[in-house]
């Protein structure tokens, strides 16, 4: 009884919650982590497009040495300034270039929580895709004792002459196509688990048996992917009117003061002033491109008309898997039902046709096709119920929802 106890414990200790697995993978996972760090990289950029309203301050030296010197210009000059630039008006350039990076910005936030529930579902499929496994697994495995006990207790009447070979080789062919199917599905089972461990982010000893709550209808939201799509083709309107700023005056103002030094001077080259405060405001203005920034402008243009007609089609896609979530709840239901059924009846009639074998009322094609007909009522039934979690995963995901906040 202790050695039993040892062996369930370790099981409880290292069993995941599929709540776990989702809260551990959108921190750790390797995509969202790569998300996570766009976005930071995008908010940087935000806090630079921001810093450009404000003044520039420039500091610089330089020293000039002439080995034949210019009349009226000592031979070595050398000269330390500070420059203090302003953009008064810049045609809206900066203004529209904050915009778009906020814009990417918004992208890049949505797109990381789209990710994230993206991941979500995949790893709420695998989870109960493996469950589905090892439920079909395990129905195999008592099909396999089953096969085993007759078997043996054939191949005892075969040594005593009371039944036949082809009796044997019947129980014999089932038996180790059993087996087979067990090692498939084993390898489904590691296949499974190695995905999820990818899209968790670390290794998985167990699962328990996590399920979602009662169920209930959520209103639609649009999903994070959509909301990135419209963010980008607004950031993509914002680049359009940063080019065409350039059609537009700038206006700049720049005040530099420099210090200066001499050598090697005399009548012929004096020196020059020691310091010099230096004003200047300038106005620019395209007047002429040959129609370069005009067809910047109409290209990213018709990139956002691109970008919107995708929306528009990933809408109509969102709703289409939001009802036919909501479809296949009902559906898994009905399965449910149907399935439990045919699990009652299955393990009836096997009882039953068991006891006849044993008594050799029935032949042995009977037996393991009772037999075969309770294993996969066990192993539909298990699935049908890890179908409904699925479904009801797909559903908060096409809802706009975070699938973790509908767990028991």
């Amino acid at each position: 009884m202790n050695k039993l106890i040892l062996l369930i414990i370790p099981a409880f200790i290292y069993a995941e919650s599929l709540k776990s697995l989702l809260d551990y993978a959108t921190e750790n996972s390797d995509l969202v982590v790569s998300k996570t760090l766009t976005q930071k990289a995008k908010a940087s950029e935000v806090e630079s497009r921001e810093s450009a309203y404000f003044p520039t301050i420039d500091a610089g030296a330089f020293y000039q040495s002439l080995d034949e010197k210019t009349p009226m210009q000592a031979g070595d000059v050398y000269s330390g300034f500070a420059k203090v630039s302003f953009d008064i008006y810049d045609g809206g350039k900066k203004s529209s270039q904050l915009s778009q990076t906020e814009n990417e910005y918004k992208a890049s936030s949505f797109d990381s929580e789209s990710t994230k529930k993206s991941l979500s579902l995949q790893i709420v499929q695998d989870f109960f895709n493996i469950k589905s496994l090892k439920a079909s697994l395990a129905s195999r495995e008592e099909a396999r004792k089953s096969l085993l006990e007759q078997l043996t207790r054939m191949q005892r009447f075969y040594a005593a002459k009371v039944a036949t070979s082809d009796d044997v080789d019947r129980l014999q062919a089932a038996y180790d196509t059993n087996i087979y199917e067990m090692e498939s599905i084993k390898f489904q089972i590691v296949s499974a688990k190695k995905s999820l461990e990818l899209k968790v982010g670390k290794n998985i000893e167990t699962l328990d048996d996590s399920k979602f709550r009662e169920f209930s209808k959520q209103t639609k939201e649009l999903i994070d992917s959509v909301k990135s799509l419209m963010a980008k083709k607004d950031a993509l309107v914002d680049g359009a009117e940063s080019v065409d700023s350039a059609y537009y005056p700038q206006l700049k103002i720049e005040d530099t003061f420099s210090v200066y030094g001499y050598e090697r001077s005399d009548a012929l080259h004096p020196e020059g002033v020691d310091n010099q405060n230096k004003l200047l405001l300038s106005l620019n203005m395209r007047i002429f491109d040959y129609g370069t920034v005009a067809k910047s402008k109409q290209a990213l243009i018709i990139n956002s008309q691109a970008l919107n007609t995708q929306v528009s089609y990933f809408k109509k896609e969102q709703a289409m898997r939001y009802d036919l979530a909501l479809s296949a709840i009902e559906t898994s239901n009905i399965k449910i039902k149907s399935a439990k059924s045919a699990l009652v009846s299955a393990t009836s009639a096997f009882k039953t046709i068991s006891k006849k074998y044993d008594a050799g009322i029935v032949d042995n094609i009977v037996y393991l096709d009772a037999l075969s007909s309770q294993t996969e009522a066990k192993a539909l039934y298990e699935t049908s119920m890890n179908d409904l979690e699925i479904a009801y995963a797909a559903y908060y995901y096409y809802a706009g929802k975070k699938i973790e906040e509908f767990l028991k």
